[in-house]
């Protein structure tokens, strides 16, 4: 039973660093704080490249597998808490 609590760990904290690392690589599409206050020119999404695709369906799929990893560790300590082995 902790096996399965370490491969969760060890995926989440992979997850994690993949996850930063591809939203850290999506273009800018607003103009920051200047944007949110109008200042900001609107883009269009539908000149996304293929490349742009990929990445956002990428960032999408390690997004579930975090998402998923971090619901499965809270099952698996409110199981463990529950079950304490002396």
């Amino acid at each position: 039973m902790m096996a399965f609590a370490y491969t969760l760990i060890v995926l989440l904290v992979i997850t994690s660093i993949l996850l930063t690392m591809l939203i850290l690589l999506h273009r800018g599409k607003g103009g920051g704080l200047s944007s949110m206050f109008g200042g900001g020119v609107s883009s269009s999404l539908a000149g996304s490249s293929v490349a742009e695709k990929n990445l956002d369906r990428y960032t999408v799929l390690v997004g579930i597998i975090w998402f998923a990893c971090i619901v499965g560790l809270g099952l698996w300590l409110k199981v463990a808490m529950a079950n304490p082995v002396s």
